[in-house]
Parts: C-alpha cells; structure tokens; sequence
C-alpha cells in the first residue's frame, strides 16, 4: 500500500510545478489582453499665440511683393543695372513687415510667385519680357507711394 501513495507523493512532486505553470498560462490566456504602458507625456507646448489681424494695406503689400519677385527675375534676365536690388528690397521687406511667420510665409509665397511665373516663361530676355518690367517698375512705385502715403513709414 505504500507504494501507490509513494508513486502518488513522486507523481505530485514531479507534476505539481508542470501542472502550476499550466494553470497559470490558463489564467494569462483567458484574461484581457492590457494596453502597453503608456510612455510619460511630454509638457505640452503653449500653442502659439493668436495671429494678429491683418494689416489694412496687406493686399498692396503683397502685390508689391509679387511685383518684387517678377522684377528680381525679369531684371536679372534682362541684365539691369538695378537686378541685384530686387532680392534685397524683399529681404527688407520681410524684415520690417514680417512680424510672425505666417505673415513671413505669405510674403515669402507673394515673391516666390512672382519669380516662378516670369521663370517658367522666359529663358532669354525679350522685348515682351522688357516691357512686363517696365510696367512692374511703373505698378510697383505707385503701390509703395500710396502704402506709404495712407499709412506712413
């Protein structure tokens, strides 16, 4: 009679950890699998602060941006006297009026379209391509005298 309890008792011994791990896989298989932990947030950011309304003479001035950025393309082209000013004049523009960089970015883009549209067109200097900068000099020169006449500077 010892012997089936002493079978029993070495069954249990070597059995018993095989049989608890078992259960314990059971248990992991049938619970809710758990989100990963989350990494700690960052502090957020203070959004930026509100854009500022804009300006009463925004729509010239970006026009004159435009016109500056035709005239640095056209000018260079034609090999004006004047094509290495065009660059500086935007530059001095975004200096004093980009006061945010939305307002950077929108004068850059006025610029940059003006720029692009006379490049995708001209490769050499023209008679047409002459008189679109002469007439940008004549636009551009009654658009800076009437921004600077109606709101100073």
């Amino acid at each position: 009679m010892r012997r089936p309890a002493t079978f029993a008792l070495a069954a249990l011994l070597v059995l018993g950890p095989v049989l608890a791990a078992s259960e314990a896989w059971a248990q992991q298989r049938s619970a809710p699998a758990r989100a990963p932990a989350k990494p700690p947030e960052k502090e957020k950011e203070p959004p930026p602060p509100p854009e500022p309304p804009p300006a009463p003479y925004d729509r010239d001035l970006m026009r004159l941006s435009e016109i500056v950025g035709a005239l640095a393309f056209l000018r260079n082209l034609c090999a004006a006297p004047d094509a290495a000013e065009w660059p500086t004049r935007m530059k001095a523009i975004l200096e004093s009026e980009g006061v945010t960089p939305a307002r950077r970015d929108r004068l850059a883009g006025a610029y940059n379209r003006g720029f692009r549209g006379y490049s995708l067109t001209y490769r050499v200097c023209t008679p047409a391509a002459t008189e679109a900068s002469r007439r940008y000099l004549a636009e551009g020169e009654r658009l800076s005298h009437a921004i600077a006449g109606r709101f100073g500077g």
